[in-house]
């Protein structure tokens, strides 16, 4: 994460805060706690702290609960909203470490069979030797064909 970026995840506000920020009364946020809902992180002491993320979350609860949506079903696209959040991250993960390795190995990107079997990253541009050559395939010669018609 870059230092300009502000972590969406981080359990800071506390629930007063979390239920100003997301104009809810607290018992209202201990109520979906308990629900399932928007499940803040904890204090050693037990206390709850919200992220910025869980705000929006309470947010889009307070909308989609006052457009008709039950909770068992809030609940539900919560989880999903919250799977594609854990694979985003996961996604975002894998990319900066493949990245990590193409850097880690420029030009690496060609492949030669050495002579034990082995797979031999090259640079590009660069020529084997022919001991390390290796043809997997050769057309067949074919006998020249009769053109009589016999």
């Amino acid at each position: 994460m870059a230092d300009d970026e502000i972590d969406e995840d981080a359990p800071i506000f506390a629930i007063a805060v979390a239920a100003e920020l997301s104009n809810m009364h607290p018992q209202t946020l201990r109520q979906y706690d308990r629900l399932g809902l928007v499940v803040p992180a904890r204090t050693q002491g037990g206390s709850r702290r919200y992220s910025a993320r869980h705000v929006e979350q309470l947010r889009e609860v307070a909308r989609l609960s006052s457009e008709g949506m039950s909770l068992p079903a809030i609940a539900r696209l919560l989880a999903l909203e919250e799977r594609v959040h854990a694979l985003s991250r996961r996604v975002s993960d894998l990319e900066r470490q493949l990245l990590a390795e193409r850097e880690s190995r420029p030009g690496a990107r060609v492949f030669a069979a050495g002579p034990s079997g082995g797979v031999i990253p090259l640079r590009h541009g660069v020529r084997v030797r022919r001991a390390t050559d290796i043809v997997l395939w050769r057309p067949r010669q074919l006998p020249p064909r009769d053109d009589t018609g016999d």
